[in-house]
C-alpha cells in the first residue's frame, strides 16, 4: 500500500483545483445577479448581505427567487 507521503500534493488534490475554479464562477455568477437586483430594488441589507456572505450561490438564488417579479395576470 503506497502511502500519502509519497504521492505528491498536486497529483493528490489535482481534482479540486477544476472544483474550486467552478465554484468561484458559480458564486460570481449569481453573487452579480443578485446585488444588481438588490440595488435596483433599494434592498440594501439584502446588498450587504450577498456581499460579504460567501454561501456558494445559495444566498443570492434565495434572494433572487424572493423577490422574482411576477407576470402580470390577465395577460
Amino acid at each position: 500500500m503506497e502511502s500519502f507521503s509519497n504521492l505528491g500534493f498536486l497529483d493528490t488534490l489535482s481534482w479540486l483545483f477544476p472544483l474550486l475554479i467552478f465554484l468561484v464562477l458559480w458564486e460570481a455568477v449569481w453573487k452579480v445577479i443578485a446585488m444588481w437586483k438588490s440595488a435596483r430594488n433599494n434592498h440594501l441589507a439584502w446588498f450587504i448581505f450577498i456581499a460579504l456572505i460567501n454561501t456558494v450561490g445559495i444566498l443570492p438564488i434565495i434572494y433572487i427567487i424572493k423577490y422574482k417579479k411576477k407576470k402580470e395576470e390577465g395577460k
